[in-house]
């Protein structure tokens, strides 16, 4: 079910003003570094190590980890349907993009993404905490529900079509082969290049960039609200910037393409450009 009262996009204001009432049962997960949440975090968030929320096996490591490890994770952090999540991370919303997205795979639409993340809430003097908080532990039930996730055969029979498009959230490098980190360089045909750093104002704490600027930079790109989108990296990490961005933005068809292009580079019966 999702949350009619609190945004998607929420502010720092925002969510002091929230921590100090119990009228919504808050669950705060902090996907930065370790080392970042040692040292200071939002008063009462657990944190998720990033990487466990890629499947880590190599040569396609950002899959999705198996329901046995989701339900671990998910059990521990105390997640529930009752729940409504506040995701950040210290980078500019990859990671808390990546969680949100994996929230939607597991059906849970509760949740608001902190505009800026750590960046924001630290910088503009809000309360934190150095302890370490510990969850009381839930009996997550995972289902996973496929709409947002992107395989390769969801790919190859749209390329082409009018009523697809490809967001590739790497560097101009990596798009355009120049930079190789696979088995093989460039992009999947068609693709649009929009690195997700493009998606950060770092002179507003890492908030995101202008929403209607940047919806207008996608309609004429042709990343538009009626075709079917879908979003990839290297890992579905920072393109987890680009699928929230879109969600933001009220995009009904979004899908993240979780193998992105370690698996798409590296298998030989995939197509590729270079242009």
């Amino acid at each position: 079910m999702m949350s009619t009262s609190l945004p998607l996009l929420m502010e720092a204001e925002q969510l002091t003003k929230l921590l100090a009432t119990d009228e919504h049962k808050l669950l705060i997960l902090d996907t930065s570094s370790a080392e970042n949440h040692a040292k200071h975090h939002i008063p009462g968030a657990i944190h998720i190590e990033p990487k466990a929320l890629q499947c880590g096996t190599p040569p396609y490591p950002g899959q999705l980890p198996s329901v046995e490890q989701l339900t671990e994770m998910f059990s521990r952090v105390g997640l529930s349907d009752d729940k409504h999540v506040i995701a950040y991370d210290d980078e500019g919303g990859g990671w808390a993009g990546r969680l949100i997205w994996t929230l939607d795979v597991l059906g849970h639409k509760n949740y608001s993404y902190l505009n800026g993340g750590l960046a924001a809430w630290v910088n503009e003097d809000h309360p934190i905490q150095t302890s370490i908080n510990t969850a009381q532990a839930s009996d997550y039930q995972v289902t996973i529900h496929p709409a947002p996730i992107a395989e390769v055969e969801d790919i190859i029979p749209n390329l082409g079509t009018d009523n697809f498009a490809i967001w590739d959230a790497r560097s101009a490098g990596e798009h355009n082969g120049s930079k190789v980190l696979t088995k093989r360089g460039g992009h999947i045909p068609g693709a649009v290049n929009i690195d997700w750093l493009e998606l950060m104002d770092r002179d507003r704490n890492m908030r995101l960039v202008n929403l209607e600027q940047l919806q207008q930079r996608l309609d004429a790109l042709g990343l538009s609200k009626d075709k079917q989108i879908v979003t990839h990296c290297q890992t579905h990490h920072r393109s987890g910037l680009s699928y929230l961005a879109m969600k933001i933005l009220g995009y009904p068809n979004i899908k993240g393409y979780h193998g992105s292009w370690s698996e798409w580079g590296n298998r030989e019966d995939t197509p590729i450009a270079n242009d």
